[in-house]
């Protein structure tokens, strides 16, 4: 007998700190060769919203660290489940930059934030494993598709899967890109059931990487600000490229994955995708369901909150499920017997996609 993984809790932590666009209106923008940009502040902050649609942002306190966000998400997650979280087996947590106190640009790993995790879980099973993933912003969904692997082997029964992250913290304030990024954590529990006992639970996957000419189109660099010091970096993007990227290959491998499902486009209630850039998610949308000969795009497909939230990588679709599962929107609901689909695509270059039923 066969089984199937499925999503039974769910949570999220919004950080309380707003950033809106109007608050990078008094900065100075300089592109890659440390020039100074000379259009207004105001005409860069106005284009930035009518293309990425982001209105405003959120920022973790200062107080508040990744792992921190990522434990209350996690707490939230398991009891919307109910499991006993000394029955989980693994905690995966995707991270890409791990805790980065307030005002510095370092790294702390050590130790890896889904041991933190199970330590203010307070779990004591020392049979559950703990460890962190870095995928880029497509962690989460990675997560899922391990745990599902792990599940399918008959190794493990019960997971809980975290994105957290603060990138405000590792943004070069200098480069435009910077008004892009937010904080945020999501968590979700899975548990292993019979195929029997449900008609729910993750019905394909798909997974890719491109690691030659991509693989820098996000990374590290210095600062943007002529006399910046060029040891400190700061996470970097090759926007255009990264579009052009998306563009070509997130659809496809969407596609792959319903293609796996065998159920028709027709049937998806639901495209959960990375809140990257509105505009991207957009033209994915509209290029997935070109693939197979649709022109019109079914109304309330795909829920938004880059809007308000901005784009907090691995924690994003996590996030979003969390609040439409819940009933956050008037516009978006899920019922039983739903198909979705959940994407992300990020530095690496990784593209990763799931879809599910409800």
């Amino acid at each position: 007998m066969g089984t199937r993984t499925i999503i039974t809790g769910t949570g999220c932590f919004i950080p309380p700190v707003i950033k809106s666009n109007r608050d990078f209106a008094s900065l100075n923008f300089y592109d890659e060769e440390t020039n100074r940009i000379a259009t207004p502040t105001e005409e860069i902050v106005e284009k930035f919203e009518q293309i990425t649609g982001i209105e405003e942002r959120r920022y973790a306190p200062e107080e508040m660290n990744s792992s921190d966000m990522a434990i209350i998400a996690a707490k939230l997650a398991i009891e919307d489940s109910g499991i006993d979280p000394e029955e989980l087996d693994q905690i995966i947590l995707a991270q890409n930059f791990g805790n980065v106190m307030k005002h510095t640009i370092q790294t702390d790993i050590l130790p890896a934030l889904a041991s933190r995790v199970k330590h203010g879980l307070g779990i004591k099973n020392p049979n559950c494993v703990a460890y962190d993933l870095i995928f880029g912003c497509p962690g989460w969904v990675q997560g899922v598709i391990q745990a599902d692997t792990y599940f399918k082997a008959g190794i493990a029964k019960k997971a809980l899967i975290v994105g957290t992250e603060t990138l405000s913290r590792v943004i070069d304030v200098y480069d435009r890109d910077s008004m892009i990024f937010s904080d945020g954590a999501g968590a979700t529990v899975l548990e292993s059931k019979p195929e029997d006992e449900t008609n729910s639970g993750i019905l394909s996957w798909s997974v890719q990487s491109h690691c030659l000419d991509e693989a820098y189109y996000l990374y590290l660099g210095k600062s943007n600000f002529p006399s910046a010091d060029p040891a400190i970096r700061y996470i970097k993007m090759k926007g255009r490229k990264v579009y052009e990227y998306a563009m070509l290959h997130v659809p496809a491998a969407m596609k792959d994955c319903l293609d796996k499902a065998g159920i028709p486009i027709q049937e998806i209630k639901k495209v959960f995708i990375h809140q990257a850039n509105e505009k991207m998610d957009e033209g994915i949308i509209r290029r997935l369901y070109k693939l197979y000969g649709i022109k019109e795009i079914p109304e309330h497909i795909m829920p938004m909150s880059i809007n308000k939230l901005g784009n907090s990588s691995v924690a994003t679709i996590p996030t979003l499920f969390d609040m439409v599962k819940k009933g956050f929107w008037d516009d978006h609901s899920l019922q039983p017997g739903d198909a979705v689909l959940f994407a992300s695509v990020g530095a690496g270059m990784n593209i990763s996609a799931i879809c599910y039923r409800m």
